[in-house]
């Protein structure tokens, strides 16, 4: 930390560049906040030296493959990345001389693939509108070139349990230290690959803090459906950078997590737009997200309690997207927000729920849904948990290359409940559910609350114009 010249003469600096990671500011808002409200701070991760609290968890990987021998000098740093672990790993590889090559879905900003190739790493930007499985998928990508790659490191930011530890030792510790012991009532915090939350979460939980830990998950993301159901949603676009993730993460401890919100991409964009206008914080688009739940939640919780929302990076990503008035405006989000409600407001809690049970037959199946009418039914178990569905075009198949016959069991027949929905979700998430020919089913606790077509969504549609 401390250099001496040869005068004798101490000057205090870093090491190193990667010393200056962590010890970012919290800051109160001062105009967001309704009145009325409790107490919000920021807490203001765009000021650690490559942009993003992302630092935090890429130079702490990073350390510890070197000290279990995975990276080796000359080696190449590999990573999926959405442009934040990327510039952290990136600087890391740098100031320790390592090659870098990063994968990066094409919705990403350029100033994010120019910043990572400033820092000399090799950028492949991937298609966006891909599934988790798809071999052009910026995740599956990474890993070919890593096992392709001679003396290379494989981050594996989604998976890996340092992403989770790094924020505990690091990022939770510090709220912890910087709130006299826990003294907050909530942290507000996104998922991405999840690990912030996670790790803040399990430090907060060790230390028996009171404190509400607060996930957030962007429309299209499949955190919230985790969160709620145990399985993920349908994943879809959205345009918020950094925040949610279309497959399921295993840095992702939802059992840490007291809340999980949505946001969307207008309430993203407007509200990191106010944070940088009205309250001088130069951030991402993800902070807005951060902010508008944590302004929901001081709401709430009222006067006398205290708020922090973690905004993860740096508005320099975004000058040419939501910080662009003309990107704005040709995106729409310059015109007022028009939500549709939740998915709550769909389910006609009067309405019989057809179900079958695992050891009916595909015989009995097949009465079912002619009698009531219907195209699918779901299936449970004997507890009364969904564990599958089944479609009219499934038994067709079935009959039509002899795998089935009248007399199999439902529970032989049935595909995974695609479009698992919590009631507190956005109407929204239906687009996605329904693009992928899928029927919703809306559960909580484990138990069918409905079951939303998309007959069910126009009728709720003409009612809502």
């Amino acid at each position: 930390m401390t250099t001496t010249t040869m005068s004798g003469s101490k000057i205090e600096a870093k090491n190193s560049i990667l010393d200056a990671i962590g010890n970012t500011p919290l800051v109160r808002l001062n105009k967001i906040p309704e009145p009325g409200s409790a107490t919000v701070y920021a807490k203001c991760e765009f000021m650690n030296p490559a942009g993003s609290i992302k630092d935090r968890m890429a130079s702490y990987i990073i350390a510890k493959a070197e000290e279990e021998g995975l990276l080796k000098p000359g080696g190449t740093i590999v990573e999926n990345t959405s442009g934040n672990t990327g510039m952290g790993a990136a600087m890391t590889a740098a100031a320790k001389g390592y090659k870098a090559v990063f994968t990066m879905p094409d919705k990403m900003s350029q100033e994010k693939i120019d910043g990572l190739r400033a820092y000399g790493a090799t950028v492949i930007i991937t298609p966006t509108d891909v599934p988790g499985d798809s071999p052009d998928h910026y995740v599956n990508v990474a890993k070919r070139i890593a096992s392709e790659t001679p003396n290379s490191f494989y981050m594996d930011q989604y998976h890996s349990q340092w992403n989770i530890e790094a924020h505990e030792l690091s990022t939770g510790r510090e709220l912890y230290e910087q709130t006299n012991g826990g003294q907050v009532d909530a942290i507000v915090i996104g998922t991405g690959t999840g690990g912030t939350a996670s790790g803040i979460g399990r430090y907060f939980k060790k230390m028996g803090a009171k404190t509400l830990i607060v996930g957030v998950d962007p429309l299209g993301s499949v955190h919230y459906s985790i969160f709620h159901t145990g399985e993920p949603s349908t994943p879809y676009v959205y345009k918020v950078e950094g925040l949610g993730e279309d497959i399921v993460c295993r840095a992702f401890d939802p059992s840490v997590i007291d809340e999980m919100h949505q946001v969307n991409d207008y309430e993203c964009f407007t509200m990191a737009r106010r944070l940088v206008r009205e309250e001088g914080l130069f951030c991402g688009g993800s902070s807005g997200g951060m902010v508008h739940i944590a302004c929901e939640v001081a709401k709430r919780l009222g006067p006398g309690k205290s708020v922090i929302a973690i905004c993860p990076d740096s508005g320099t990503r975004y000058v040419t997207k939501y910080l662009s008035d003309e990107w704005m405006k040709m995106h729409g989000f310059l015109e007022p927000d028009k939500g549709l409600g939740l998915i709550e407001d769909l389910v006609d809690r009067s309405r019989t729920i057809i179900t079958t049970n695992e050891d009916a037959t595909v015989g009995g199946v097949i009465e079912l849904l002619r009698a009531n009418g219907i195209s699918q039914v779901p299936v449970l178990d004997a507890s009364g948990k969904p564990t599958g569905i089944i479609h009219e075009v499934d038994i067709l198949r079935g009959f039509q290359d002899g795998s089935v016959t009248p007399s199999a069991r439902a529970k032989d027949i049935a595909n995974p409940i695609g479009g698992l929905l919590h009631p507190k979700a956005r109407v929204e998430e239906l687009y996605g559910v329904f693009g992928a020919d899928q029927v919703a089913v809306v559960i909580d606790s484990g138990q069918i609350l409905g079951v939303i077509s998309q007959i069910d969504l126009i009728e709720y549609l003409a009612r809502h114009r």
